[in-house]
């Protein structure tokens, strides 16, 4: 039986796939007949597990390590791991929260922050998009092919009153992605969002310990279950598959009904 998810040996990055909703989508890309999945974590130790998962199951992995917000590391970073892998032909865009050692938790409201606590939010959320997307962009518009998946979140699309500054950058991120769709659609390279809701992953963990707290979060979900890493996976692979060739340009909530897609 074909798999209409099959990569064809187009070889892969994933940002922030050490852990979560990243290490889901960079395996199951690897399932989907990835021909390599350069495996991005700022911490390398998280990137090797990873890339060591892929290999033990057959896979080809490359792990490289360097912080999205880093012009230079991110392009020094990239390079370095195409010449283990070849040219990126698929780029999913997952690191985010406020950089590699904060959690969510960890928000305060908005008139009591000033531009050092906005600085990480914006710098994981839209300057890591656009430093990435800079560093694959080209060879992709030169080859004539390309899928850029970047996830964002729920707060980027209605707004969260406790994440007001990351609710903007993903925000950011989306807008940034629709623009770029227009830019690069007719070199053959697609440009598409995932909107997440509350995910069960490491980083939202200190949120998830009060089984209250979280009956009473559930109560604005259709679905009555927190998201899982696999759910988002799904969607980063189909739009990175040639079954989503003519879509760009869009944002696909994964969010079990929090907010509907207009």
């Amino acid at each position: 039986m074909s798999d209409l998810l099959d990569l064809k040996g187009r070889v892969a990055m994933v940002t922030g796939a050490g852990q979560g909703v990243g290490r889901q989508v960079a395996l199951d890309l690897a399932a989907h007949n990835a021909g390599a999945v350069i495996v991005n974590d700022f911490f390398p130790e998280r990137a090797e597990a990873v890339a060591e998962e892929i290999r033990s199951d057959g896979g080809k992995a490359v792990p490289v390590s360097f912080d999205v917000t880093d012009h230079q590391a991110v392009l020094a970073g990239v390079a370095a791991a195409v010449d283990g892998s070849g040219p990126v032909d698929i780029l999913v865009n997952n690191a985010g929260n406020a950089g590699p050692e904060h959690s969510i938790s960890d928000a305060r409201p908005f008139w009591e922050t000033g531009p050092e606590e906005w600085a990480p939010w914006i710098g994981s959320n839209f300057f890591g998009v656009l430093n990435c997307a800079r560093a694959v962009v080209p060879e992709m518009v030169s080859r004539g092919y390309g899928r850029i998946v970047t996830v964002i979140s729920d707060a980027g699309r209605v707004g969260e009153p406790n994440l007001v500054v990351y609710s903007g950058a993903k925000a950011g991120a989306a807008g940034f992605t629709r623009g770029l769709a227009k830019a690069v659609g007719r070199h053959g390279v697609t440009a598409n969002c995932v909107a997440l809701s509350a995910m069960r992953t490491p980083a939202s963990e200190p949120l998830l310990g009060d089984p209250e707290m979280v009956h009473k979060m559930l109560r604005s979900y259709v679905i009555k279950r927190l998201g899982e890493p696999s759910d988002a996976s799904a969607m980063a692979v189909f739009l990175a598959s040639d079954a989503a060739s003519w879509i760009t340009g869009q944002t696909y909530p994964v969010n079990g009904g929090y907010a509907f897609a207009q």
